[in-house]
C-alpha cells in the first residue's frame, strides 16, 4: 500500500497527531510507528514481510530534514496479526532471538575463558632502559623530538612512574584481540575488566615498585594513554 504523507493541515495533519495516542489524550490511536510496532513483538523483517509499505509517512517533528516517521494503519496491523502467517513468522523470529541469546552467551563465557588463561608476557627490561623507553614513548606520543637520552621529567618520579605503564601497555595491546568477536553491552564490559585487571597484575609483578600506580588506575585513576589503549 502506498504511503500518504501528511501535511501541516486537514486530514494528514489530524491522522498524524492520532497515531500513537499523540493530541487528544481521549483520541483514538489510529496509526502505529515502527517503534510502536516493536513494543508489539514485531522486528523489521516481519513488518517488511507482512505489511510493507506504511500507510502514512508524517514529518519528524525533530528534524524536518530526517526521512519521515512511518507510520501504519492500526486496523491493518490487527489483522496481520491475527493470521497464521503473523503467527508463524513471530514463532520464527522468537527462535532466532533465542539462539543468538545462547550464542551470544556462549561467546561471553568462551572470551572469558581465554582470559582468563592467556599469557601476559610482560617484557622485563633494566629500570634505566624502561625509563628511556617509557620518556621515548611519551615523547612520540606527543609529537616532540626523541629524547637521545634519558631527561628526568619535571613532575617527578610518580609521572615516570605513569609513563611506564603506558609504554607497557603499549606492549601488552595484542591483548585486546582477545575481545574481538564481542560487542556492547554487560558481556563486552566484564571482559575488558577482566583483562585490564589481568594485565595489571601481571605488570605488578614484574615491577613491584608500579603497584601504586596500577592500583590507582584500577580503582578509577585511568590516565588518557590507559583509556585509550584499553
Amino acid at each position: 500500500m502506498a504511503a500518504h504523507e501528511t501535511n501541516e493541515s486537514g486530514q494528514g495533519q489530524e491522522q498524524g497527531r492520532n497515531a500513537e495516542g499523540g493530541g487528544d489524550a481521549h483520541a483514538t490511536r489510529t496509526h502505529l510507528s515502527v517503534a510502536g510496532l516493536r513494543a508489539r513483538g514485531w522486528t523489521a523483517g516481519m513488518v517488511r514481510q507482512l505489511l510493507g509499505e506504511p500507510d502514512l509517512l508524517r514529518v519528524n517533528p525533530h528534524f524536518r530534514a530526517a526521512p519521515g516517521i512511518r507510520l501504519y494503519c492500526v486496523a491493518r496491523v490487527e489483522a496481520a496479526e491475527r493470521s497464521e502467517e503473523f503467527r508463524a513468522v513471530a514463532a520464527a523470529a522468537a527462535r532466532r532471538s533465542a539462539a543468538a541469546r545462547v550464542a551470544a552467551r556462549r561467546r561471553r563465557r568462551e572470551v572469558l575463558a581465554r582470559i582468563a588463561a592467556e599469557p601476559i608476557d610482560v617484557p622485563r627490561l633494566a629500570p634505566q632502559k624502561l625509563a628511556a623507553l617509557a620518556v621515548e614513548h611519551r615523547d612520540r606520543r606527543d609529537g616532540e623530538r626523541a629524547y637521545e637520552q634519558l631527561v628526568p621529567p619535571p613532575e617527578g618520579v610518580a609521572a615516570l612512574d605513569r609513563w611506564k605503564i603506558d609504554y607497557l601497555l603499549h606492549r601488552l595491546a595484542r591483548h585486546d584481540e582477545l575481545l574481538n568477536g564481542l560487542h556492547g553491552g554487560a558481556g563486552r564490559v566484564a571482559a575488558e575488566e577482566l583483562l585490564r585487571r589481568r594485565i595489571y597484575a601481571a605488570i605488578t609483578e614484574a615491577y613491584p615498585l608500579l603497584a601504586q600506580e596500577c592500583e590507582r588506575r584500577l580503582s578509577g585513576g585511568k590516565s588518557d594513554a590507559d583509556a585509550s589503549s584499553m
